[in-house]
Formats: structure tokens, sequence, C-alpha cells
């Protein structure tokens, strides 16, 4: 299965789905490239996931995920920014979340100016972390089709 994102300037972005089988859900968003787009992504995803039939508990772990991608796409990488999930149909509540970006910035670390730049180390990095315990396989490389994009994805495998 394979989903299409159009960007602004009309660039496009395959998803393949990975590991769901035909007849799957799908839903993505283009995200703007700030510090407004981990709290839109999960505005857009939480009616998503609960039409699926997720739980609360499901929702709330794919939320968290969600936002710990989007923020570090916007935190360290590149625009654009987009998210997907994908669902199997057979209500395991198996969720996977892809955000694909544009790549990493040429300079290290959080931009100047953004929230991440003003706060101590103590107050920010355990992204990676939290995603890893609530998914069970997590990973990221080259995005199918040109354009240089980064997919980071994680399996919340069934509930």
């Amino acid at each position: 299965m394979t989903t299409t994102t159009i960007f602004p300037g009309g660039r496009q972005q395959d998803s393949t789905l990975r590991s769901v089988s035909a007849g799957g859900r799908v839903f993505g968003l283009p995200l703007e490239h700030g510090p407004l787009a981990p709290a839109a992504a999960r505005h857009a995803a939480r009616p998503v996931l609960e039409a699926w039939g997720l739980d609360g508990d499901r929702v709330y772990d794919v939320l968290l995920v969600v936002s710990e991608l989007v923020t570090n796409a916007v935190t360290h990488a590149m625009p654009p920014v987009a998210l997907h999930l994908y669902s199997a149909t057979d209500d395991s509540g198996r969720v996977q979340v892809h955000v694909t970006d544009g790549g990493p910035r040429a300079e290290a670390g959080p931009p100047p100016g953004s929230w991440a730049a003003s706060r101590s180390g103590a107050e920010h990095g355990r992204g990676d972390v939290i995603v890893t315990a609530l998914a069970g396989v997590t990973g990221a490389g080259p995005e199918s089709g040109p354009g240089g994009l980064i997919d980071h994805w994680a399996d919340l495998g069934a509930a």
C-alpha cells in the first residue's frame, strides 16, 4: 500500500507501508516545520486513532510517539515534515507511526532561539528513549524516491 503526500510547492513524497497488509488504514498529514507542528500532529491524529477503534491508553501511547518523532524532526532536521499513520484492519491495536523530514540540518544542535536551545540538557533529550520504550521496533532510513527525505518510524505492536 502506498500513500502520497503533496507538500506546498507541489513536491511529492511517496511513503510505502511497511508490514501492514493491503486494506490497512492510512492517514497522512504534511506539517509546518515549526514549534506548533507536534501539537498540530497530535490534534489531527487523535480523532483518526479513535475512529480506528484504539482505546484511550493506546491512543495516548501513539500520540506520545507522534509528538516525540515530530519534535525531533522540527528540532534536528530540515523541512519538509510529514506524519503518516498506518494500522491493520484486524483490531489488534497495531499502529505504525512514520515521520518524514528533509534530513539533518547542517549545524549541530537545536536551532538558535528554539525551545530546545533555551533549555538545559536535563529538560530535553529523552525522546528516543520514550519512543523505544513504547514501540516494539523503531528505525530510520532514506525514503524511497528522490528528494533526500528521511523516514523515522516506530511500530507499536498489537496492544
